[in-house]
């Protein structure tokens, strides 16, 4: 008998019919690409998840998790806006020790007139009336009231005079990063102070720390997550995630062939941005660089990165992610937005790019901070992030076959007589399957030239370890189209026509 069962035994003799299932052929599901959102919470914040990773299937358990107002809570919230359906985890963190971020909206003068303040919050609007006669401490004690009542907003108000007094929710120096503007659209839109009051602001200042990124590793465990958004770029953050991720040890290590991409956003200038790039080698890790004068604070940026990002490569792991929206991320204005010579600066150092275009900020090229190789060398195999994506995409589906099809075979040298229906296989029949695979794969639009990879590829037993078998795997990833150049060689007429 050649067949190969696996239940069945040989020697069964009780009659008649016997029959049983076997699914190695028959997998084709593809993995699912799960989202990680780490983020704090509110300092008053007490759920049992804090420190755990947690299934989050809805706005309000973010909030009832990390508290309204609170960064967990807000990344999940605009993370929808672009990724309605995907599966998103989220690993809370309090941070044990540090600063809150404060900052103060002074109100001098008395209203001649009425009207409506308009105080910007993270790029959320705040509106308190104003009647004619009200006096600076009358005014600034309606704005805290109406800040007080937006629960959602990541500070609290407490007024003490005509002086309100914002706190962000909780410790650390993320909460400088909290944007406040008055009549941020200004006149033309109906934002203007009434006659007679002043108001003067001082941003949110002296936050100071982060949480420990190792407890949070620790938290993680060998959980798979292709999409990971962390909103801190110093530099023990970001070093932390990059041991996490390395392919000798880390995530991406054959090890534990976990994967995924860390996706983070800095505010700055185009030198102090440039400046931190240079500083930064890892392709595990993309960092939006955020202009100056974008409202809503970074946290929120890198979280609509990754949800679009996360959307794109779901449905199609090697088409690039250039323009695709972020929803609910609004443009510096125009005299404050990069340039085009400053984003190919900024490109060139490691920092990924966003544009505004058709009403929406989109992504422009979401690229990786490695830069160079080992050696200092100028190195582009690992630029774009699509390229990590890319190589976990086909990485799990040779995974999928080869553990579906031949996890309980045997190896055998090519040229084995052996009966047919035999659970063996030889380096030609492992040779033949990642031949198939690959013209699936060309097929489907993630590699190209077959026929070269057939040429290279090298399937063999290994010579000292006869159950095993090496593979030299030599993929043609299928490119993005990134550049469209063209010389307009005009003429006034051609000849012929003269």
């Amino acid at each position: 008998m050649t067949i190969g069962f696996s239940n069945i035994p040989a020697d069964i003799r009780v009659p008649l019919f016997y029959a049983e299932m076997d699914n190695s052929a028959a997998n084709s599901a593809s993995s699912v690409m799960r989202r990680l959102i780490v983020a704090q919470v509110n300092d008053d914040a007490t759920a049992e998840e804090i420190g755990q990773l947690a299934l989050v299937p809805s706005v309000s358990m973010a909030k009832s998790i990390g508290g309204q107002g609170s960064m967990l809570a807000a990344m999940y919230e605009i993370w929808r806006k672009a990724d309605p359906v995907g599966e998103i985890w989220c690993l809370p963190l309090k941070a044990a020790t540090g600063v809150v971020a404060t900052g103060t909206l002074t109100v001098t003068g008395t209203a001649t007139e009425s009207g409506l303040l308009s105080l910007y919050v993270g790029g959320v609007r705040v509106q308190a009336t104003v009647t004619s006669g009200a006096t600076a401490a009358q005014v600034a004690s309606a704005l805290a009231v109406q800040v007080n009542a937006k629960v959602d907003l990541p500070v609290t108000a407490a007024v003490a005079d005509a002086v309100v007094t914002l706190t962000c929710k909780w410790k650390g120096e993320s909460g400088n990063d909290i944007a406040l503007q008055m009549n941020r659209l200004g006149k033309t839109n109906g934002e203007v102070t009434p006659a007679g009051l002043a108001v003067a602001v001082v941003a949110m200042a002296s936050g100071a720390g982060t949480p420990d990124q190792v407890e949070a590793l620790a938290a993680l465990g060998d959980e798979p997550f292709e999409f990971i958004c962390m909103p801190w770029t110093d530099t023990t953050s970001l070093d932390a995630w990059k041991l996490a991720m390395d392919d000798s040890s880390g995530r991406w290590s054959w090890a534990k062939q976990l994967f995924g991409h860390v996706y983070s956003a800095k505010r700055g200038t185009v030198g102090t941005l440039v400046a931190a790039g240079q500083l930064r080698n890892d392709q595990h890790v993309t960092v939006q660089g955020v202009e100056q004068g974008v409202p809503q604070p970074v946290w929120l940026v890198a979280a609509a990165l990754a949800a679009r990002t996360s959307a794109f490569i779901s449905a199609d792991a090697s088409r690039p992610t250039q323009s695709g929206t972020m929803p609910g991320i609004d443009p510096a204005p125009a005299s404050e937005r990069f340039t085009l010579t400053e984003r190919q600066s900024l490109l060139s150092y490691g920092i990924a790019t966003a544009y505004y275009e058709g009403g929406s900020m989109r992504i422009q090229r979401s690229i990786t901070t490695y830069q160079k190789n080992a050696y200092g060398q100028a190195d582009n195999s690992y630029l774009d992030s699509e390229t990590m994506h890319q190589s976990a995409f086909i990485i799990r589906r040779l995974q999928g076959v080869i553990t579906s099809k031949y996890g309980r075979h045997k190896l055998a040298n090519d040229g084995t007589r052996f009966g047919p229906g035999q659970p063996i296989v030889t380096p030609s029949v492992m040779r033949g399957e990642l031949i198939a695979q690959y013209g699936k794969l060309e097929t489907e639009g993630h590699v190209e030239n077959a026929e070269l990879f057939a040429e290279y590829l090298i399937v063999e037993r290994d010579s000292n370890d006869p159950s095993r078998v090496n593979v030299l795997f030599p993929p043609d990833y299928i490119n993005g189209l990134r550049i469209f150049a063209m010389l307009n060689q005009f003429r006034l007429q051609y000849d012929a026509a003269a």
